[in-house]
């Protein structure tokens, strides 16, 4: 419960190790870290280093979870100091804690064991902020614009340019499936 790391300091987390002391089950703690140009890592274990070292990468989220019969005794919660953010809501057992598609820096992370079905240590509604939908359009005269996401304008206004194309996807999904469009044509 103590927390890791910097809070009102704007420094990176660039790397983190996690391990189990004195535990009374046999298990492992496994985690990963979503790395700054990188993307996701795999998992790693018992204090193995996941992120970066000497390389001014900056830790954007991670998952942590228990194994064996760690996992069938504890939850373990987690979260995390996002920049601009602060500290977002409590993440369990493998779920996603931080940011993603914002390029913001982790700064601080505080993780707890709890007995399997307590309650959490806190809320655990905002623990993982990240854009769901990205789209761009092609605006009359001024071709293809960039990117925007999550209800953002994409084209222009009050320039009376037709809207002639657009692209739509979905932004780190945590979920199967995909998105469908249509459009009108004159």
């Amino acid at each position: 419960g103590t927390v890791a790391g910097t809070s009102g300091q704007s420094k990176r987390l660039e790397g983190i190790q996690i391990q189990l002391n004195n535990q009374e089950y046999d298990g492992n703690i496994e985690y990963r870290t979503h790395v700054q140009t990188y993307g996701w890592q795999g998992y790693v274990k018992n204090g193995a280093m996941s992120g970066t070292s000497g390389q001014s990468k900056r830790l954007e989220a991670i998952q942590i979870r228990l194994t064996g019969e760690m996992a069938e005794h504890y939850d373990i919660y987690y979260r995390v100091h996002s920049q601009t953010y602060g500290w977002l809501d409590w993440a369990k057992n493998g779920e996603y804690a931080g940011t993603a598609g914002y390029s913001k820096r982790l700064e601080a992370i505080e993780i707890r064991l709890v007995e399997k079905g307590d309650a959490a240590p806190g809320a655990t509604d905002k623990k993982y902020l990240h854009p769901m939908v990205s789209y761009r359009t092609h605006v009359q005269t001024y071709g293809w614009q960039d990117y925007v996401k999550d209800g953002a304008t994409s084209g222009t206004s009050g320039q009376s340019k037709r809207l002639e194309g657009i692209q739509i996807k979905l932004k780190h999904p945590e979920y199967t499936g995909d998105i469908e469009y249509r459009t009108h044509v004159q």
